[in-house]
């Protein structure tokens, strides 16, 4: 069984006992998650019905957070003396995914 989820603008696949990073969520290691999944697969039925998935979630527990790549920038403005060096280091939250709930009853589609 496995799901997909939205956070901070990206779709991530995921299944129960994987680690993921998000964008920042703000919460606490230790704290539970409760995301709402765009698509839910378990076996051959496939639920992808908008009033299915709501009540339908996956579980998550936060394990931290850690932080992406550097990435370095330079502009300038020709003949004017104008250099300006920057630098960016984003922020993630890692989870762990614990459980995927589907909802009483799900109207699917077969594949």
């Amino acid at each position: 069984m496995y799901a997909v989820i939205n956070s901070g603008g990206k779709q991530a696949r995921v299944a129960v006992g994987e680690t993921l990073e998000v964008e920042l969520v703000g919460r606490e290691p230790g704290d539970e998650l409760r995301l709402t999944p765009l698509l839910l697969v378990d076996g051959e039925e496939v639920v992808t019905d908008g009033a299915a998935l709501a009540g339908a979630s996956v579980l998550a527990k936060v394990v931290g957070e850690t932080k992406g790549p550097k990435i370095t920038g330079f502009t300038y403005k020709a003949k004017a003396r104008r250099r300006r060096r920057y630098g960016h280091r984003q922020r993630y939250t890692t989870i762990e995914i614990t459980g995927i709930e589907k909802a009483a009853k799900a109207g699917s589609a077969k594949k």
